[in-house]
């Protein structure tokens, strides 16, 4: 899929000249308005750019949108596809290895997730420190290609420590309580059963979604640098009295919208990349 990579690449230069977005960004179910904050903006359609594997769920967009935010120049996908959609794992891998052959240097990835600690209610904003893989797939299973990364690679600082630090500064700074936290990878599309969360607590997990992993272990092969923040938008299947629907998961990011965009703007104002 090395051609369909170059193509988005050469066909988003086309569109945004001799910009060099440095950030990469991909936004979460119900957290696209962020992009909308981006100024000087180009906005892209995914249908517009080779191999993007175009999403099929409410609050994805499918729009890749440059500009500038925070005072950094980014490429920002509003919006991403998931697996349970049925793509294919290592098409997963086509966005995130197109903002690499861009020039961005980090991404930032972005999710709605279910909370396994009480504690960390609807609302809450957490830092990945770690996942778990749970879903038995990789976007990076098949032929390596060595011109992105080395066929085994290290994951022990998949989301970069510094990067992390510079989060919980920028929280401090708007004075936004944050959380850090490991997230599941659950493959849905079906929600997880009580049973199963009481297993990922056990398994040291504190919040539980259905994307960002393919992502990050995209990012991470071909060298870019990851950081990662959950928007909590409930508490996971047998610690809340409710059913669970993605229409609360909508509700619940819009209502974290505010603070969610405050915290990552002011990332993006002091990110220091050199």
């Amino acid at each position: 899929m090395t051609d369909e990579v170059q193509a988005s690449a050469a066909a988003i230069r086309q569109r945004i000249g001799d910009r060099q977005p440095r950030v990469a960004m991909v936004l979460g179910s119900g957290l696209g308005g962020l992009a909308d904050q981006v100024s000087d903006a180009v906005v892209i359609s995914y249908a517009d750019l080779p191999g993007f594997p175009q999403p099929g769920v409410q609050g994805h967009a499918g729009r890749l949108v440059v500009g500038e935010l925070g005072g950094t120049t980014v490429a920002c996908m509003q919006g991403r596809s998931h697996a349970y959609e049925g793509h294919p794992p290592a098409r997963l891998a086509i966005p995130v290895r197109t903002c690499r052959a861009l020039g961005c240097e980090v991404v930032v990835l972005t999710n709605a997730a279910g909370s396994l600690r009480p504690e960390m209610g609807p609302g809450s904003l957490m830092i990945i420190e770690d996942h778990i893989n749970w879903s038995g797939l990789n976007p990076l299973i098949g032929p390596n290609d060595d011109s992105l990364g080395p066929r085994f690679f290290d994951m022990s600082n998949a989301y970069d420590s510094a990067l992390r630090e510079q989060m919980k500064q920028a929280a401090d700074r708007e004075t936004i309580a944050i959380h850090e936290g490991v997230y599941f990878w659950y493959l849905g599309p079906s929600f997880e059963t009580p049973a199963e969360i009481r297993a990922f607590q056990t398994l040291g997990a504190s919040a539980v979604g259905m994307s960002t992993v393919p992502e990050c272990l995209t990012a991470v092969h071909c060298g870019l640098r990851v950081a990662a923040v959950s928007v909590i938008t409930n508490l996971a299947a047998g610690l809340q009295a409710h059913a669970l629907s993605h229409q609360e998961t909508m509700e619940q990011s819009a209502k974290a919208a505010e603070q969610f965009q405050r915290l990552l703007i002011r990332f993006l104002s002091d990110l220091t990349l050199d």
